[in-house]
C-alpha cells in the first residue's frame, strides 16, 4: 500500500512537473511567435502596399508621357504648318514616314478632316480620302476640345485602334489634325505589368470597356468597376489599393489610379492568394518552428523530470535508509548498554561463585575432608566449577568489550584481533548451526584507523548472514585478511562460506538499501547496504562473488597508511 501510495505521488509530482515546464515554456514562445508574426504581417502588408502603389504609379507616368507626347507631336504639327501645306497628301505622307522613324510604328496614319467631317487629306496604309467622319463619335467630341484622345474602338478599319486629335483655327477656318496610335504598340505599355503568377494590368473607361488587350479573357465586373471609379475618385486621383470579392468568393487585390484626365482606370489586379505567397509561407514556417519547438520543450520536460524525479526518488530511498540506519545504531548502542548490564550482572554471581568454590577448596585441605572417599570428586568439581566460571568471565568480558566500542571514534586498530573477538563471540552460534569458523590470518598486518565499532559491525553482519544461510546444511566459514598484491597500501579480507549460495538475479541488488531474501520479520534489508557504506566512508570497497551450490565469497579491501 505504502508502495503504491509512493508511485502515485511521484507519478502525480511527475505530471504537475512537466505541466508546469510546458507551461512556462510554451507561454513566452507564443507571444514572442504571434508578436513577430503580427509585426511581419503589418510590414509585409504595407510593403505589397507600397510596391503596388509604386508600380502603378510608374506606369501610370509611363502611359500618361506616351498619350501626352503623341498629343504634342500632333499639335506641334499642326501648329508649324498652315491648312495649305498640311492638306497636301505628300506632305503628310512625308510626316507620317518622319514620326515613324522616330517612334516606330506607333503613328499608323494622318488625316486632315474638314468642320464638316470630311477627311480632305490622308496618309496611311487605308483608303481613307474623302471618308465622312461627321456621325463618328470621335470627331463630335474632338470638335468641342483644343485637342482629344478617344477611346479604343475599331471604326471603319476593324481592328482596334484609337484617335489622337488636334483643333486648329487658320484665319476663321477650322480643321482638325487627327492620327490614328497603334493598339499594339499602346496595349505593350500594359501587358509588360506583371505580378507574381496571377498579377496583371489593363485600362478600362468609363463606362468599363476593356482599352487594352487584358491578360486574362474575362468580363469586368460592373459592380467591381463602378466601386473602383466611385473609390478613385474619392482618393482625388490618387493611388488606390483595395480588394474586392466576386461572386465566386474568390478575393483579389486591386491598385488602381486614372489616365488621361480622369477617363481612364489604370488597374492591376492580383489574387490575394498570390499577392500575400511569401505572408503564407512566413505563417507555415512558424508552424513548423512552433511544432518542432513544441515537440523540443515536450520531450526536455518529459526528459528532465524524469531524471528529476528520479534522484528525488533517489534521494527519498536515501534518507529512508539513513534513518532506518539510524534506527538500527540506536539499536546496536541499545544492545550494547544491554550487554554491559548483563555482563556486570553476571559478573557479580560468577565472582562469588568462583570465590566459594576457593573457599570450599581450601575446607577440603582439612584433617576432617583428607581422607574423604569422594575427596577426588569434590576437587574435580571445584576444578570444573573454576574453569567455567573463568569461560563465564571471558565472556563477560567479551561482552563489556563490545559494549564499549559501540561508538564510531576512529583509532588504530589491529585488524586481526577485532576478527578474533568476533569469531569468538559467533563461534558458540555456529556450533548450534553446525557451522565451523576457519581463520587464516597474516601475522604482521599494519594498524589502519576505523572505528572498532563499526569494523564489528561489518564482520558480525557477514558472518550472521552466511550462519543464516547454512542455518539448516551446516558448513565452513573461512576468513582471511593479507595485504593485497593487487591493490597496494590495502588490506584484504574474504569472509567465505560453502553454503547454498546467491541467485545471478539477486547478486545486482545485494547491497541495495531494504533488499532480501530473508522471510518476513526476519531480515530489514539493511545489514549489507550499512555494510556498504561503513565501508565505502573508509575509502575502500566490497564486492561478493557467489555460485548457487557452492557458496559465497565477500571481498573487503580497507585502506592503511604505509
Amino acid at each position: 500500500m505504502v508502495k503504491d501510495k509512493n508511485k502515485n505521488y511521484y507519478q502525480s509530482l511527475s505530471r504537475n512537473m512537466i505541466l508546469s515546464t510546458i507551461i512556462v515554456s510554451f507561454t513566452p514562445m507564443i507571444l514572442v511567435i504571434t508578436i513577430l508574426l503580427q509585426q511581419y504581417q503589418v510590414s509585409f502588408y504595407e510593403k505589397t502596399n507600397a510596391h503596388l502603389n509604386e508600380l502603378v504609379q510608374k506606369h501610370k507616368q509611363n502611359i500618361d508621357t506616351f498619350l501626352t507626347e503623341k498629343t504634342a507631336n500632333i499639335r506641334f504639327l499642326a501648329m508649324t504648318k498652315d491648312y495649305e501645306t498640311l492638306n497636301d497628301d505628300e506632305f503628310l505622307q512625308r510626316k507620317l514616314q518622319l514620326l515613324r522613324n522616330d517612334y516606330g510604328n506607333v503613328f499608323v496614319d494622318l488625316g486632315i478632316v474638314e468642320a464638316s467631317g470630311l477627311q480632305t487629306a490622308y496618309a496611311g496604309p487605308l483608303e481613307l480620302e474623302n471618308v465622312d467622319y461627321r456621325n463618328a463619335e470621335w470627331f463630335q467630341s474632338a470638335w468641342q476640345k483644343d485637342s482629344y484622345i478617344s477611346d479604343v474602338f475599331l471604326g471603319l478599319r476593324g481592328t482596334p485602334h484609337f484617335i489622337v486629335a488636334v483643333r486648329q483655327n487658320e484665319n476663321g477656318r477650322e480643321f482638325l489634325v487627327r492620327a490614328t496610335i497603334n493598339f499594339n504598340s499602346f496595349n505593350s505599355l500594359v501587358q509588360t505589368l506583371r505580378l507574381g503568377k496571377t498579377g496583371y494590368a489593363f485600362i478600362l473607361n468609363r463606362e468599363g470597356a476593356f482599352q487594352t488587350q487584358p491578360a486574362m479573357d474575362i468580363p469586368p465586373d460592373p459592380d467591381g468597376i463602378s466601386f473602383l471609379w466611385k473609390a478613385v475618385e474619392k482618393t482625388r486621383n490618387k493611388i488606390l489599393i483595395t480588394r474586392w470579392t466576386d461572386d465566386t468568393g474568390e478575393a483579389d487585390l486591386y491598385a488602381a489610379g486614372s489616365l488621361k484626365h480622369g477617363q481612364w482606370l489604370l488597374i492591376v489586379k492580383q489574387k490575394v492568394s498570390d499577392a500575400y505567397a511569401d505572408l503564407r509561407r512566413m505563417y507555415y514556417l512558424a508552424l513548423v518552428i512552433f511544432v518542432i519547438g513544441a515537440a523540443g520543450i515536450v520531450f526536455m520536460a518529459n526528459y528532465t523530470t524524469r531524471r528529476m524525479v528520479r534522484r528525488i526518488r533517489k534521494t527519498d530511498r536515501e534518507k529512508e535508509g539513513m534513518n532506518q540506519q539510524i534506527i538500527e545504531t540506536g539499536k546496536m548502542a541499545s544492545i550494547g548498554e544491554l550487554a554491559a548490564g548483563i555482563a556486570h550482572e553476571i559478573n557479580n554471581p560468577v565472582a562469588i561463585m568462583v570465590e566459594e568454590a576457593g573457599w570450599i577448596g581450601d575446607l577440603l585441605e582439612e584433617e576432617d575432608f583428607a581422607e574423604g572417599e569422594n575427596l577426588k570428586e569434590f576437587r574435580r568439581a571445584l576444578t570444573q566449577i573454576n574453569t567455567q566460571g573463568r569461560r563465564c568471565k571471558e565472556i563477560t568480558h567479551k561482552l563489556l568489550s563490545f559494549a564499549r566500542k559501540t561508538d564510531s571514534t576512529l583509532k588504530d586498530v589491529q585488524l586481526n584481533d577485532i576478527i578474533r573477538e568476533i569469531v569468538d563471540l559467533s563461534s558458540q552460534m555456529a556450533k548450534y548451526n553446525k557451522v565451523s569458523i576457519e581463520t587464516r590470518l597474516q601475522k604482521t598486518l599494519p594498524y589502519i584507523t576505523a572505528s572498532p565499532s563499526e569494523l564489528q559491525q561489518v564482520l558480525l553482519n557477514l558472518i550472521n548472514n552466511a550462519l543464516d544461510a547454512m542455518e539448516k546444511t551446516g558448513g565452513v566459514i573461512h576468513i582471511s585478511t593479507k595485504i593485497s598484491e593487487i591493490e597496494p597500501g590495502t588490506i584484504v579480507i574474504v569472509v567465505e562460506d560453502n553454503g547454498p549460495g546467491i541467485p545471478d538475479a539477486n547478486l545486482s541488488r545485494l547491497f541495495d538499501p531494504f533488499f532480501t531474501t530473508k522471510p518476513v520479520g526476519k531480515g530489514t534489508g539493511l545489514g549489507l547496504s550499512i555494510c556498504y557504506g561503513i565501508i565505502n566512508k573508509m575509502g575502500g570497497k566490497i564486492d561478493v562473488q557467489s555460485a548457487v551450490g557452492k557458496g559465497t565469497r565477500f571481498r573487503i579491501w580497507i585502506p592503511f597508511q604505509q
